[in-house]
């Protein structure tokens, strides 16, 4: 069956791939420690985001479709909650942290719009 969207045209996840790669090179900086931990936690969710948009547009319906995009939307909020620990533990600098949350804010945003016009555009 041929996806309802080729994934690698949306915007959405073309953003979340650029989120996911800049949350690998973050994140290689962090200490040895934290391989299992907060960097292996932030990695997984990052790559997750990306991941469920592609799924989604392999869905057969408009509702699994918007279910994969909520997951992403879950795991973007995943992300963002980690990072903020990541700051407060001292993990990220204000300034990696400043950059990482505006991005996750922006894939955000993408994400809701894209649920909406998935919504309001049924197939």
């Amino acid at each position: 069956m041929k996806p309802k969207h080729n994934f690698k045209n949306l915007k959405v996840w073309q953003k979340s791939v650029d989120l996911a790669v800049k949350v690998y090179h973050i994140t290689k900086e962090f200490p040895s420690e934290e391989k299992f931990g907060m960097t292996s936690q932030m990695r997984r969710a990052s790559v997750s985001i990306p991941s469920n948009i592609a799924e989604g547009t392999a869905k057969s319906t408009s509702k699994s479709f918007v279910n994969s995009l909520d997951i992403s939307l879950g795991e973007s909020y995943e992300l963002e909650t980690q990072a903020i620990i990541a700051n407060l533990v001292g993990l990220l600098d204000k300034e990696q942290f400043t950059s990482l949350e505006s991005d996750i804010s922006e894939v955000q945003r993408m994400i809701n719009g894209f649920i909406s016009t998935v919504e309001s555009n049924p197939f």
